[in-house]
């Protein structure tokens, strides 16, 4: 089948394109380096033609408050319109475990309108629900950081290395529409503190990380385990272990 990967360049996208075409499905990266605009709608109709699912891994440039809905609002519109208009069957979005659970932090409130606009659309849907990526671990720091020291707050994170997430994605695009949500994590949870720690080490980041009991994520204040994901969660096959020992 035709897939078009919406934000099918980056980091997941990339990898959903790989794993798709492995498996003999016409998938095509779609981005606006491919002449592909979600925002703009630019090259929307011509890319969709023919397509039987639709794939959204794309993400906001920018984490502003306003810059971040706007750029959800605008680019689900374009592209639940664009498949009605193709006849695409089954749209899959990937968003965030938690999600509803993070709705005092504007990013999260921008992904919960585009998961609330899918599901009103008609059009036929699964939302993937990731947990945060191996990957990610310095970008949280970053968020976190005042000096040398990075505060967290005394919460728990089961991360996933991406290509898990993509491979995930990848399998839900061609199944059946579940019309709901699918989670997928890591196989270890850890205390985030922990998480962050290894995660610098991996780049020999010398920052120190203390936990924060006030200590925000991304803006919002959380209980122990709001980033953990359900019983009915698909664990990935890659432990943080063995990832973080092929990065050196």
């Amino acid at each position: 089948m035709k897939v078009v990967v919406i934000g099918g360049t980056g980091l997941i996208g990339s990898k959903v394109v790989s794993k798709l075409n492995e498996h003999g499905h016409e998938a095509v990266a779609a981005s606006p380096n491919t002449g592909v605009n979600a925002v703009t709608g630019e090259g929307l109709a011509e890319v969709l033609k023919g397509a039987s699912v639709v794939v959204d891994v794309s993400n906001s440039p920018s984490f502003a408050d306003d810059a971040v809905r706007e750029f959800f609002h605008r680019s689900t519109a374009n592209l639940l319109k664009a498949e009605a208009e193709a006849g695409v069957a089954h749209h899959v979005a990937l968003s965030v475990v938690g999600t509803d659970r993070l709705q005092q932090a504007g990013y999260f409130r921008a992904k919960q309108m585009q998961e609330d606009m899918i599901r009103g659309s008609g059009v036929p849907y699964s939302i993937v629900h990731a947990t945060q990526f191996f990957e990610f671990a310095k970008t949280l720091a970053d968020s976190a950081t005042e000096g040398d020291t990075v505060s967290v707050a005394p919460i728990k994170i089961q991360p996933v290395f991406s290509g898990d997430v993509a491979a995930a994605v990848a399998r839900t695009a061609v199944g059946a529409p579940v019309n709901g949500i699918v989670e997928v994590a890591g196989p270890d949870t850890f205390r985030m503190e922990d998480f962050i720690r290894k995660g610098l080490a991996v780049h020999n980041d010398p920052r120190t990380v203390v936990t924060d009991p006030q200590g925000l994520y991304w803006g919002a204040a959380l209980e122990e385990s709001d980033l953990l994901p359900g019983p009915g969660a698909r664990i990935g096959e890659t432990s943080f272990a063995d990832w973080s020992a092929q990065q050196k």
